[in-house]
């Protein structure tokens, strides 16, 4: 029997609802609205409308509808379903969003960070399916963590668990989560950027020039230019590509270590580029992290690709 789910994904630049349904171990995704973020009272405005209009089309309603899923950025309380002034979302401060959604839709309402709600998905219907311990990484934008343990999602004591992206690993170097060096400033799409930066300006100051980067696009450098070029065999790209992916080994090696994983599924940009990475990653596995926990541990490029955001959401029902 197929059970009807509501999900909603609250991100910094855009917002979705999604009507899912889900029958044993398998959930498919039936429809989604999607939709600018703006500023808060509107945005939530939207969400509310939106997913009642999702509602109607189809049919459901608190008799036939499990329950509403809410993944968004931290820092938030999922256990008051509060969401705390993330950075990403300027004038969310202590917005009570589950209480809101149950008054609008008469049905229960949970909220997760979204590195745990994605974390959730790939260990539900991805990558992690039949592990008892994990963790999932994003990789993205930033670097965010989700970790099951146990069979469980870990939150910690307030929410904070799985910031692993705040680890410094170098003295100096990109920054990420507001400090330079940080596991986050090496292993995300905007910590490859920086170090592209730093790099290309180096080569043009010794009068050198880049054939996929001009002296004027060096400020609007993206990790997915230095990952194509790397991709293609450029060489400094493909410096800068395994510098990160040596970085990206030893933070890995600290949760291996740490938490004893057997399983670390990454999505984002290792997801999309996983051959540029993998090779000097393990290699930095094997050097930095103990034995008998790197040898029961598997590192996995995330399955659900695009449509991760929208699993995620619907997975925080059964949290």
């Amino acid at each position: 029997m197929k059970e009807n789910l509501l999900g909603i994904d609250i991100g910094g630049t855009k917002c979705a609802v999604i009507f899912g349904q889900r029958e044993a171990d398998s959930l498919s995704i039936v429809e989604k609205v999607k939709f600018p973020t703006t500023d808060v009272k509107e945005t939530i405005g939207r969400i509310c409308d939106e997913l009642k209009q999702l509602m109607g089309r189809n049919g459901l309603s608190a008799d036939n509808t499990r329950a509403v899923g809410i993944s968004c950025g931290g820092p938030l309380d999922s256990r008051r379903g509060i969401v705390m002034s993330p950075p990403n979302l300027p004038g969310w401060d202590n917005i009570p969003i589950t209480d809101i959604i149950r008054q609008q839709t008469s049905l229960q309402a949970y909220i997760q960070n979204d590195a745990n709600a994605c974390a959730m998905a790939e260990w539900k219907f991805g990558a992690g399916r039949g592990t008892q311990n994990m963790v999932f990484l994003t990789f993205g934008t930033g670097l965010g963590a989700g970790i099951i343990a146990n069979g469980q999602i870990y939150t910690g004591a307030n929410d904070n668990a799985g910031e692993a992206g705040h680890i410094r690993l170098a003295e100096f170097g990109p920054v990420g989560y507001g400090k330079a060096g940080s596991f986050e400033g090496f292993a995300s799409g905007s910590g490859i950027a920086q170090l592209a930066r730093m790099r290309l300006s180096e080569v043009y100051q010794m009068g050198g020039k880049v054939a996929w980067c001009d002296y004027g696009q060096i400020d609007t450098i993206t990790a997915k230019d230095v990952t194509e070029a790397a991709a293609a065999g450029d060489p400094l790209a493909l410096e800068i590509v395994q510098l990160s992916a040596r970085y990206l080994g030893i933070g890995l090696s600290v949760l291996i270590d740490i938490l004893n994983p057997e399983l670390i599924v990454i999505g984002g940009v290792f997801a999309r580029r996983e051959g540029l990475f993998r090779p000097q990653m393990e290699e930095t596995i094997r050097r930095e992290a103990l034995p008998l926990a790197s040898r029961v541990c598997r590192v996995v490029p995330a399955q659900l690709g695009e449509a991760i955001g929208d699993y995620a959401a619907l997975s925080v029902v059964n949290s």
